[in-house]
Order: C-alpha cells, then structure tokens, then sequence
C-alpha cells in the first residue's frame, strides 16, 4: 500500500514513519525546502520513503497529490496561533483557518476524489482533544480544530450515500510533548507583551502556562502514533480515536462544566 502523510517533519508523524512496516510505499511531505532537506537527510537510506516539499495553503503544490496513487491519506499538517479572541489579529484566525481547516479540506477532496474512482482508500484527519475545550487565549487553534472536526463528521456521513468503502476517520490527541504547544504559547506572549487587555493574567499565564504544559504533556509518543498505525491498518477502524483516555475523559468534563 501506498501511504501519504502530510506536516511530517517531526513529532508525531515521524513517530508514525517509524512503525509503518516496510512493504508499504511512504510519502511523506513537509512545508518548507529547508524542511525538506532535513527530512531527505533523515530518510536517506530508507529505501521504502519519498520526501516532498508541499505547502498545502498552496493549490499549485496540492495538485502533486493528483498524480498519485494513495492507498493512506493521513492529513496531520497543523499550525496554532494563542492569544486572546478579543486581541488575535484577524490576519492569524486566517491563517489559522487556512492551514488547519480549508487547506486540509482541499488536500482531502483531490486525494478522495481519486480513492472513488478505484473505489479504495482511507482518509485519516489528525485533529485535536482541544477542539472540545474553550480555554482562554487558546480559541483561535482550538475552534480550527472544532470546525475541522464538524466537516470531517459531515463528509463521513456524505461518504456513507456513495457505493464505496472509504473509512473516514478522525483521531483526537491529547497533550504531547512535540513542542508545537511551546511554540504557540511563546508566539503568543511575544504578542501579549506589547499590548494587551490581560495584563494581569499575563504574570500568572507566564508562570504556570508552561509548568501546566509540562506536567499534562505526554513525553512518550507511543500511544499516538500506535492509535494512528491502527487506524491505517485494522480491517474495522473506529470513526473516532481518542488518546490519551484519562486526558479525553477530562476534555469531555471540561466540555460540560463550560460550556
């Protein structure tokens, strides 16, 4: 089988490279050319990889997709903006939009519509435990991830109306330790230090914010990556996956509590 995994730099995708048994054909993409480079030079003597450079707010470097055959899509790019919804500059909600929601929609519609035609395939979605949560100053990544997750539901449903067998399927992760939250979280105070209504929050954000981090994130990979493996490769995949299950408990309570 042939497999694509999109946003696969590092963390979790390339824990998921690791796993993927030998036989099967791997494509794996990255947003950047120097991105690129440090991937081929990872991969190099790995015989079963191909790395590619896609952008997928670019429509020129999507149609790439069109020309080939992908038994596996894992839509896994992402990128996060924090700040507060009352002071995130629009242009960042976009961009935030853009990649997480409408970019690996577009991505998804170019590989399926291939996956019909021969009536075989599988769509993964990577999204996210926070897609549940209203937590301050984390709306913007979270609400992608929410609206991603309605559109995916829908396309499920719409799937199920055509004479095929397409599992379309979403996975929620909870908190791990890839450094994609420490990022988003320093982008945003970077912001917050030159102006902001939350001046008084912004002390107690910067002095347990990462600590929070630290202590819920997962160092351990293993159970994210053995999930997404197990959505590729189980003849009865779920719709849904969710991990950790004591950090998904709590985002649903979360959800209750305020909501």
């Amino acid at each position: 089988m042939n497999l694509f995994i999109t946003g696969a730099s590092s963390g979790i995708a390339a824990s998921v490279i690791q796993k993927i048994p030998t036989e099967h054909k791997i494509y794996v993409s990255v947003h950047t050319k120097k991105q690129l480079e440090l991937i081929q030079k990872r991969y190099q003597n790995v015989s079963n990889i191909q790395c590619l450079k896609m952008d997928i707010t670019n429509s020129n470097d999507i149609k790439k997709l069109e020309s080939l055959d992908i038994d596996i899509f894992i839509s896994n790019a992402a990128i996060g903006y924090g700040g507060s919804i009352l002071e995130i500059p629009v242009s960042l909600l976009r961009k935030n939009y853009e990649t997480n929601v409408f970019s690996n929609i577009q991505s998804i519609q170019v590989v399926l519509k291939n996956m019909i035609q021969k009536k075989h395939g599988r769509i993964i979605v990577i999204s996210s435990l926070a897609s549940y949560l209203p937590i301050p100053f984390l709306g913007s990544y979270a609400s992608s991830k929410a609206s991603l997750n309605h559109l995916i539901a829908t396309l499920r449903l719409e799937m199920n109306l055509l004479d095929v067998s397409i599992p379309i399927i979403t996975i929620l992760p909870g908190l791990y330790r890839t450094g994609f939250n420490q990022i988003m979280t320093e982008e945003k105070f970077d912001r917050m230090d030159i102006d902001t209504y939350f001046t008084k929050q912004l002390e107690w954000l910067k002095k347990y914010e990462t600590p929070i981090y630290h202590l819920l994130e997962t160092k351990n990979l293993d159970t994210i990556s053995n999930t997404i493996i197990k959505a590729c490769f189980s003849p009865n995949p779920k719709r849904i996956y969710r991990t950790r299950k004591t950090q998904a408990i709590f985002a649903k309570l979360y959800q209750f509590l305020f909501e």
